[in-house]
């Protein structure tokens, strides 16, 4: 790997702001956020991300689309069964603990995608900009496949649980403002975007540095569960997020990506949701213990990826990108 993409990675002010928080929780000093202002701050970067995704939609074709759509659909279910299977073998995880994961690492960190996004802009690296609807895309499936890998060993199920956690999926706040935020962008146009661009757009790094450091509070917190949780868990942590991004980085180039779009979709399937799933997981499958998942998406998986695995997925990118 060249440790100078990785140097400038941690060097940016997001990356280190989440390591000031990380920090922060080592100390055991408060720098959490007040809620209100957590609150406003994922709401802010989920429109964000949706107008300027929905612009570059409305400037995109159907043909153009189509392929990473349905790359991005197959993936949704890739991922989360191979977690499922690779959880079976790597730990002593039930069922229904292993299906919570697998919804956990098939959906997608907002905050690891927005990372990476900021990365590539920052080494003048192009990519398609239709990229936060492949985001939103790839929220949805991932969850839903985790949660019925796990309903399968749950005796009779919990209808009702189902159906709040569907609900929970389809009309919670990340798809909802990432969607909401596509549709408006796509009506507006880059005219109307172009009056709102200098609050979208130009206080877009500094807020996402805030949230950041937020985020590294909590990661920090979790990271002294990870005696509990056995080898096999930050085993899994580390390696399926390469594996996942991988598998994403070759389904974006085969659907015509550039390297970057690649890298972007195989920054998504190498994420970890700690938002959406965790509302959708404890509302279907209320027997998961949240602390097994929330320690590896969040106290694992999200440190490495904003601050290795992200040059990694681009490394990656390029290689294949020259194989395939």
């Amino acid at each position: 790997m060249s440790w100078d993409l990785v140097a400038t990675n941690i060097a940016s002010v997001p990356v280190l702001a989440f390591l000031l928080g990380v920090l922060a929780a080592g100390l055991k000093a408060d720098l959490r956020l007040p809620d209100a202002v957590y609150q406003a701050t994922s709401m802010y970067l989920l429109l964000a991300i949706g107008l300027k995704g929905g612009v570059a939609l409305r400037e995109s074709s159907l043909t153009e689309v189509a392929g990473p759509v349905a790359a991005t659909l197959v993936l949704g279910v890739i991922v989360p069964v191979l977690a499922f299977v690779i959880l079976r073998v790597l730990t002593r995880l039930g069922p229904v603990d292993r299906g919570a994961l697998a919804a956990h690492y098939g959906s997608t960190s907002l905050v690891t995608f927005t990372a990476a996004l900021v990365f590539l802009e920052a080494s003048n690296i192009s990519y398609e900009g239709y990229v936060a609807t492949l985001l939103t895309i790839l929220e949805i499936p991932g969850i839903l496949v985790g949660l019925l890998l796990a309903g399968r060993a749950m005796s009779g199920g919990n209808k009702r649980g189902w159906s709040e956690a569907l609900r929970e999926v389809l009309l919670g706040r990340s798809v909802l403002l990432l969607a909401g935020g596509l549709v408006i962008g796509y009506l507006a146009g880059p005219n109307g975007y172009a009056s709102v661009e200098p609050f979208f757009g130009g206080l877009f790094t500094g807020v996402l540095a805030l949230f950041l450091l937020e985020m590294g509070v909590l990661a920090g917190r979790r990271l002294g569960a990870l005696r509990e949780a056995g080898w096999g868990l930050p085993v899994f942590a580390i390696a399926f997020p390469i594996l996942a991004g991988t598998l994403g980085i070759i389904g974006g180039l085969v659907a015509g990506m550039s390297t970057g779009g690649a890298m972007v979709l195989g920054v998504l399937t190498a994420s970890a949701s700690y938002i959406a799933a965790p509302a959708a997981v404890r509302l279907a499958l209320p027997e998961a213990n949240p602390g097994i998942s929330l320690t590896a998406s969040l106290g694992i998986t999200f440190p490495f990826n904003l601050v290795i695995g992200i040059p990694l997925y681009l490394l990656i990118a390029e290689w294949l990108a020259g194989i395939l």
